[in-house]
């Protein structure tokens, strides 16, 4: 058996996963990222501790624990370098579960190891070279080579959603201007639609819903015709499809998987990001990655910490 935890800035959600990929039990608390570090950790020893009393668990029937974090990891020390949701520099949380728990405590980047939990067990267990978008408030990334995950020299090999795609009229909260999250991320739908209001000629059926507006609105409201939201969906997929086909050229994985609230636009979106992306390609004679959704959803964060012990 092993436990994941998937460390969010709001909700923490912590579990135990066995030698299957089957989340058995699982809990989720507050994060309480404003007590500071220790507060934090201490919530989550206490709800590891309380977890495994739930299950007739002992900590030695757990092989290790592994951690996704949103933030830049040092995976050799374990320790997270930053994690700027939580405020946290250059802290030793592998060393505080250690302590408490006394078995092998593993971290990662988030989005990578929902994207490890999906070739592990999800949408591109298939494939022995992957990549995995997580389409939300940003863009985040995982990408699997040999089935082994890749983290690059520094940690920082997945920040995709930082990659610089074109000029935009904001800047990313990283402070450059252009990055591929300001562009496809469903934050970035909902700041265009905004952008576009303020033009007071457009009539469009989101102003109703300006005041909370989804990226579901503009799924549903272009699915029903209307000009404006379709204008969004078309101009997320455009740039979707440019950052796609960037990760073509560089890595020329098998398969591309979407995670996120992105991904529950369906089909026809789908087929036209897939469409957009082969008409950017280099060449018509190579066969491109196939783009498909993510399978694991909220799970996948857990699982995929779980597992980090198979990559030591």
């Amino acid at each position: 058996m092993f436990i994941g935890i998937d460390l969010g800035g709001t909700k923490t959600k912590i579990g135990i996963v066995n030698e299957e990929g089957l989340l058995t039990s699982s809990i989720s608390i507050d994060t309480e990222a404003s007590l500071g570090y220790e507060t934090v950790m201490k919530n989550i020893k206490a709800a590891i501790a309380g977890l495994l009393k739930q299950n007739n668990l002992i900590i030695d029937d757990i092989a290790s624990i592994g951690m996704g974090v949103p933030g830049l990891i040092d995976y050799e020390k374990g320790e997270i370098i930053y994690c700027t949701n939580l405020s946290w520099y250059n802290v030793d949380a592998s060393g505080y579960l250690r302590k408490h728990f006394d078995v092998p405590v593993y971290l990662e980047n988030d989005a990578t190891v929902a994207a490890y939990a999906e070739s592990l067990f999800g949408s591109t267990k298939e494939a022995a070279s992957s990549v995995f978008l997580t389409l939300g408030t940003g863009i985040g990334g995982g990408i699997i080579t040999d089935n082994k995950i890749i983290r690059g020299s520094h940690g920082a090999a997945s920040e995709i959603g930082h990659m610089v795609i074109g000029e935009n009229f904001y800047d990313c909260n990283c402070g450059r201007n252009g990055c591929f999250e300001t562009f496809a991320s469903a934050t970035a739908m909902i700041k265009y639609a905004m952008h576009r209001l303020e033009d007071p000629s457009i009539e469009s059926s989101l102003r109703k819903k300006a005041d909370k507006l989804e990226a579901k609105d503009i799924f549903d409201q272009a699915s029903k015709g209307d000009k404006l939201a379709q204008e969004i969906v078309n101009r997320t997929a455009k740039y979707l499809a440019i950052g796609i086909v960037n990760i073509y050229n560089i890595l020329d994985p098998e398969l591309i998987a979407i995670g996120g609230g992105v991904s529950k636009a369906g089909k026809a979106f789908f087929d036209l990001v897939s469409s957009m992306a082969g008409s950017m390609t280099l060449s018509k004679h190579v066969k491109y990655a196939r783009i498909v959704p993510a399978e694991l959803g909220n799970d996948a964060g857990i699982v995929g910490a779980a597992f980090l012990g198979m990559q030591a």
